[in-house]
C-alpha cells in the first residue's frame, strides 16, 4: 500500500507540472510562396495569437524585420533575403516560439 501511495503522489506531481506548461504553449507555422513568407500563430486550443510580435532573423541572427499578427494570427511579408530565416513569435504573457525556414525553402518560394 505504501508503494501505491508513493506512486500516486509522484504521478500527481508529474501531471500537475506538465499541465500548465502545455496550456501556455504557442504554435508558429511559416512557408514561402510567390515571393512572400506566410506565417500563422495560434495557441493549442486553436485561438489565434492576435497582436503577437513577429521577429525575423537571418542565419547570422541579424534582425531583418518585425511585425504584428492580425486578428486571425497571420503575418505575411516579402522575402527579405535568400537565407535561412528564423521567425519568432512573442505572444501574450511571455510565451514564445520559433520556426526556421531553410534557405532552400525560401528560394523555392520566390
Amino acid at each position: 500500500m505504501k508503494y501505491v501511495n508513493c506512486l500516486l503522489a509522484v504521478l500527481f506531481v508529474v501531471l500537475s507540472a506538465t499541465g500548465p506548461a502545455l496550456a501556455h504553449k504557442v504554435n508558429l507555422f511559416a512557408y514561402a510562396e510567390g515571393g512572400t513568407i506566410f506565417t500563422e500563430s495560434y495557441f493549442p486550443d486553436g485561438r489565434a495569437v492576435e497582436g503577437g510580435k513577429v521577429l525575423v532573423y537571418d542565419s547570422k541572427d541579424k534582425l531583418l524585420l518585425e511585425g504584428v499578427t492580425d486578428t486571425e494570427g497571420f503575418f505575411n511579408f516579402e522575402i527579405p533575403k535568400a537565407d535561412d530565416l528564423n521567425i519568432v513569435i512573442e505572444a501574450t504573457m511571455g510565451h514564445k516560439n520559433c520556426f526556421r525556414l531553410k534557405k532552400a525553402e525560401v528560394e523555392a518560394g520566390k
